[in-house]
C-alpha cells in the first residue's frame, strides 16, 4: 500500500527545472555549463523596488496580510490595468498570490469539476497541463505549428471546444515559443468564443512588456471587451521586473470568480510575502524606466541567438516577437549518431547530448508538449550566450560531419 494518492502519478516533474537541476550537478563536479534553461532574467531586481522591500522590512511590515493582498498594491494593480490595459476593475475584482503560477491554480481549482476540460495551444508551458489535472480537468491539447507562427486559429478551437469545455488557456506572449498574438488574431478567436458561451479565457500575460519590433501587445480582454466577464487576466511582477524568487504574480476578473479563489489561498498559502507585497508596489507604480532597457537588452540578444543558431547544423530558429526564449528546431539532428555511437533519436536525447557534450543546458521541446524542438533561454548575459551558441553549433557539426561555420 503506498501513501501516495492517484492523482501524482499523472504529474511530470518540471523538464526545466529538471535539466537546470542536472546542469547545477554537474557544475558541482566542476564541468563548465551555461546553464540557458531557466526561465528568469539575469539581471537584478531593480534598486527602487529593492529599497522598498528593505523598507517594508525596517518600518515591520512583516505580519499577516489580507488574503487578497494589501489594498495598496490592488489599487497599484488596478490603476496599471487601466493605464497599460485599458481595462477598468474594482478593488474586489482582483487578487495577489505567490506568483503568477499560483493564481492561475487557483483559478482552475475554483472552477473546475472533474472531468471539465481546459483547451491549452501548444507549444506550451509545461505547467499547464499538469495543474488542469491536479485540479480534476482534462486538458485538451491543440498542437500549433511552426508554419502558423505556433499560434491558435480560429478553426482549430471551435474543433476542440466541446460541451465539457470550461477555459481557453491562451499564453500570450507565449512561453516557450515567445509567439505574440495580434489584435486581429485574439478577435479572430472571440468570434468563436461567443458562439460558446461556456467557454472562459484564462490570459496569462505574464510577458506583457517583454514585446520587439512590430509585435504589440494585446490582452484578449481589451481585445474583445464582450468577453470581459468570463476572462481572468493573470500577470505579475517575476519577469518584467526581474523578481522572480520575490514571488508576486496577480489576477482580475470576475467577482465570484476572485472570491472563489481567495478561498482557496485562504486555505493553502494565505498570502504572499507582505514584504514582497510593498516592492511589488513600486515595481508596478514607481519608476519604470528599467523595462525599456531590459526589454532592448533581451531583443539584441535574441537577434544575436537567433543568428548563430541558423548557423548550426540540423538546427532551424524563427525570429519570436517576445518573452526571451526562442525555441529552434532539432528535427534535423534527430537520428545522427554521436562520436560514441550514441543515436540521438529524439529532442531530450539531443539536450542531454548538448548538456553531457557540449556543457549547454537547454529545455527539451517534449517538456512544452512539441517533440523535435528545444527552448534556449537567452536571459543570460552576452558573453554566455555566445560562448553556449558556439558550444551548440561545434556540438551539432560534429553530430552533421560538418565543419563548425
Amino acid at each position: 500500500m503506498t501513501i501516495l494518492a492517484r492523482r501524482i502519478g499523472q504529474i511530470r516533474p518540471s523538464e526545466t527545472k529538471a535539466m537546470t537541476a542536472r546542469a547545477a550537478a554537474l557544475r558541482e563536479q566542476g564541468r563548465d555549463v551555461i546553464t540557458l534553461s531557466a526561465g528568469e532574467p539575469d539581471f537584478d531586481t531593480p534598486g527602487n523596488v529593492a529599497g522598498a522591500g528593505i523598507r517594508a522590512i525596517q518600518e515591520g511590515r512583516t505580519r499577516y496580510t489580507p488574503v487578497a493582498g494589501i489594498k495598496p498594491l490592488r489599487a497599484a494593480i488596478r490603476d496599471k490595468l487601466l493605464r497599460d490595459n485599458d481595462l477598468g476593475y474594482t478593488l474586489d475584482q482582483i487578487t495577489v498570490g505567490c506568483g503568477a503560477k499560483q493564481i492561475v491554480f487557483n483559478a482552475l481549482f475554483a472552477s473546475l469539476d472533474p472531468g471539465e476540460e481546459v483547451v491549452i495551444p501548444a507549444p506550451c508551458w509545461v505547467s499547464y497541463p499538469d495543474m488542469v489535472r491536479l485540479a480534476g480537468g482534462r486538458p485538451v491539447i491543440v498542437d500549433c505549428a511552426e508554419a502558423d507562427g505556433f499560434k491558435l486559429d480560429p478553426a482549430a478551437l471551435e474543433t476542440a471546444i466541446g460541451p465539457a469545455t470550461k477555459w481557453l488557456l491562451l499564453n500570450s506572449p507565449c512561453n516557450p515559443t515567445g509567439a505574440v498574438y495580434s489584435e486581429a488574431e485574439l478577435v479572430g478567436l472571440a468570434a468563436v468564443l461567443r458562439r460558446h458561451p461556456h467557454v472562459w479565457v484564462l490570459a496569462d500575460d505574464i510577458y506583457e512588456k517583454l514585446v520587439y519590433g512590430p509585435a504589440r501587445f494585446v490582452s484578449m480582454a481589451r481585445a474583445a471587451p464582450d468577453l470581459f466577464r468570463r476572462t481572468l487576466v493573470v500577470n505579475g511582477v517575476s519577469k518584467t521586473n526581474a523578481m522572480t524568487g520575490w514571488r508576486v504574480g496577480y489576477g482580475a476578473g470576475p467577482i465570484e470568480l476572485i472570491e472563489a479563489m481567495n478561498v482557496i489561498q485562504g486555505q493553502t498559502t494565505s498570502h504572499t510575502s507582505s514584504i514582497s507585497q510593498h516592492a511589488a508596489i513600486e515595481a508596478i507604480a514607481g519608476d519604470q524606466s528599467h523595462v525599456p532597457r531590459f526589454a532592448a537588452e533581451f531583443e539584441t540578444r535574441r537577434d544575436l541567438v537567433v543568428e548563430m543558431l541558423n548557423r548550426a547544423p540540423g538546427l532551424t530558429c524563427r525570429i519570436p516577437d517576445g518573452a526571451f526564449y526562442v525555441f529552434p528546431s532539432c528535427a534535423g539532428v534527430i537520428g545522427r549518431r554521436t562520436a560514441s555511437g550514441r543515436m540521438i533519436e529524439t529532442d531530450t536525447d539531443f539536450a542531454m547530448y548538448l548538456l553531457e557534450e557540449a556543457g549547454v543546458a537547454v529545455v527539451p521541446g517534449s517538456g512544452f508538449l512539441a517533440p523535435a524542438y528545444v527552448r534556449i533561454s537567452y536571459a543570460s548575459a552576452t558573453e554566455d550566450l555566445v560562448r553556449a551558441c558556439d558550444r551548440i553549433i561545434a556540438a551539432c557539426a560534429r553530430l552533421c560531419g560538418e565543419k563548425a561555420a
